[in-house]
């Protein structure tokens, strides 16, 4: 069934969760899929048992940066120290302005010193390539988004590989964790890499949009369960992962975030750095605190966060973690808050006692 409107994008599968029977919202700008009629909780499992869950996560952008400069063009707008890449390998990042916050996260994929491959995320799509064509009019390289004209997967789970080995004759078992491969899937050239947002062992494989259902059918068929969104942010909460708009924001630096590790003020300067330093030194105005509840109950966003009945922070993303057998969450408090006092989260009236812990809040498989 659909629920979204006529002025909201179409992913290049959207027939095929329309045959799945998928409850459409609007997402980003575009209809997706929140679940199918399993259920959310369903697909889930289905991840975290050891199957394979395949998710449409087409809405992302890609952008190709190409030219003798993209090496130092990246180095200049992205925060993390792209120099360390070789070929075939990938790594988490962020775009910052210049107050330090930020513009979004992405990932990067080194193909070669000219030429790199950035994901990047749904809603800021258009912003972030504004942004970075922008920003290469002082370097000698082409900066080209090619969102329209490509479909992203994710398969995850225990069985993905064995599920998308028979699609290719790359031995997929080479592909090491935040790796990738450019190859041959099924009639596509793809780029296929050993990343993902659940927790566990998978692959995002980024093929053209006319070999998509193909890919999509061929994948189901062999078992993949489809995965709506809200199993993947169940299961991107309980590993911790950042989302946009939620953990990190134009509202918040590297700092706040616990991002410094994707940071690399040492790497010369960038665009952001001098703020980020002076935040630093400054200290966080808030922390992020990860809490698991000690009592019922189910925190959302926007849940306040109390401490001696007065409010202190706010959930940025929360759940009941079926794995965990109680309720997480994510949190920004007062940086006073972070390390010492007793605290709860304001749910419905009621202040559920919570007690601090750290990320991921259940265990991960993904393939090291």
């Amino acid at each position: 069934m659909s629920g979204g409107g006529s002025n909201l994008a179409k992913t290049p599968l959207f027939s095929e969760h329309i045959r799945l029977g998928g409850k459409m919202v609007p997402f980003a700008g575009f209809e997706m899929p929140v679940q199918y009629p399993m259920g959310a909780l369903k697909e889930y499992q289905a991840v975290r048992d050891g199957r394979a869950g395949l998710f449409d996560i087409s809405h992302m952008g890609q952008v190709r940066v190409t030219g003798p400069d993209a090496l130092g063009f990246l180095q200049y707008v992205t925060t993390n120290d792209v120099s360390k890449l070789v070929d075939g390998q990938v790594h988490y990042s962020a775009l910052l302005n210049e107050q330090g916050t930020f513009i979004d996260d992405i990932t990067t994929y080194r193909v070669s010193e000219t030429e790199y491959y950035l994901c990047i995320n749904a809603a800021n799509r258009h912003k972030d390539v504004a942004h970075l064509q922008a920003h290469a009019t002082s370097f000698d390289v082409t900066v080209t988004d090619e969102s329209d004209d490509t479909v992203l997967l994710a398969l995850q789970g225990g069985e993905a590989q064995a599920l998308l080995q028979p699609l290719t004759t790359t031995d997929l078992e080479s592909i090491g964790y935040y790796r990738f491969a450019q190859l041959e899937l099924g009639d596509a050239d793809a780029i296929v890499s050993r990343t993902g947002y659940t927790g566990e062992d998978g692959f995002e494989i980024y093929i053209p949009n006319g070999t998509a259902k193909t890919i999509w059918n061929e994948l189901e068929a062999a078992g993949a369960v489809p995965i709506g969104l809200a199993a993947r942010d169940m299961l991107r909460t309980e590993m911790g992962y950042a989302l946009y708009g939620h953990e990190i924001s134009d509202r918040v630096t590297p700092v706040e975030a616990k991002l410094m590790w994707i940071t690399k003020l040492d790497k010369g300067d960038f665009l952001g750095r001098a703020a980020v330093e002076n935040r630093k030194v400054e200290g966080a105005r808030l922390c992020m605190v990860a809490l698991k509840l000690t009592d019922r109950g189910i925190p959302r966003e926007h849940y306040k966060v109390v401490a001696d009945g007065k409010e202190v922070g706010e959930v940025t993303s929360g759940m009941h973690s079926p794995l965990a057998g109680c309720g997480v969450a994510i949190a920004y408090v007062r940086p006073e808050y972070a390390a010492t006092g007793s605290l709860a989260i304001d749910i419905r009236g009621k202040a559920v006692p919570v007690e601090r812990t750290t990320t991921p809040f259940v265990r991960s498989h993904v393939k090291r």
